[in-house]
């Protein structure tokens, strides 16, 4: 038997692919929803991509209410640097959308694509990271969060009883993922 060749799909995979054989089980209307998301989540990913190359490079969009154009044209504003990760561990760490740190203020920028409400909670984690990876207090600085979304900038300015019990836990749990994997190594 000779097999067609389909080396224009060699890497990919199918949305309806075996190895994802899950969706035998949806209806058509999670069909639908499950593929809008995915679609939407790929998007998601060009538009930070974007935004990452606007702010490493100066380039404003005109000004706008529209989340993307008031997150790219803030960060430029405030010097941000895009996509950095933030790290405690090979088992914490995050890349934080914009961040920048300056005159005792971290601030931290996050851009959200979906649909699905965004949770200051991720924001607060990446605070928490930045803390612990560079070894400051956040009783020592000050704090400014902000999610882009739906046209329209959510801020939270978190207190230190907020982010320390976050950096409390990332510790602990960090350590229990440790001894888990010593004691598979035995």
């Amino acid at each position: 038997m000779n097999f067609n060749t389909h080396s224009n799909l060699e890497g990919k995979h199918a949305y309806l692919g075996a190895s994802k054989y899950s969706w035998l089980n949806y209806s058509e209307e999670k069909l639908r929803d499950s593929y809008i998301r995915s679609e939407a989540a790929k998007k998601g990913t060009v538009l930070h991509e974007f935004a990452a190359s606007c702010i490493k490079l100066g380039q404003k969009l005109p000004r706008s209410e529209k989340t993307l154009n008031k997150y790219i044209n803030d960060a430029i504003g405030y010097k941000m640097i895009p996509e950095k990760i933030l790290y405690y561990s090979e088992n914490c760490f995050g890349t934080a959308d914009a961040i920048i740190f300056r005159n005792g203020l971290l601030r931290i920028h996050d851009l959200k694509t979906g649909i699905i409400p965004a949770h200051i909670e991720q924001l607060e984690i990446y605070a928490s990271l930045f803390c612990l990876e560079y070894k400051l207090l956040p009783v020592n600085i000050d704090i400014e969060l902000r999610i882009y979304q739906n046209n329209e900038v959510i801020y939270h300015i978190p207190e230190s009883d907020e982010i320390i019990p976050i950096m409390d836990k990332i510790k602990t749990f960090d350590r229990i993922i440790q001894e888990i994997k010593r004691e598979d190594d035995i």
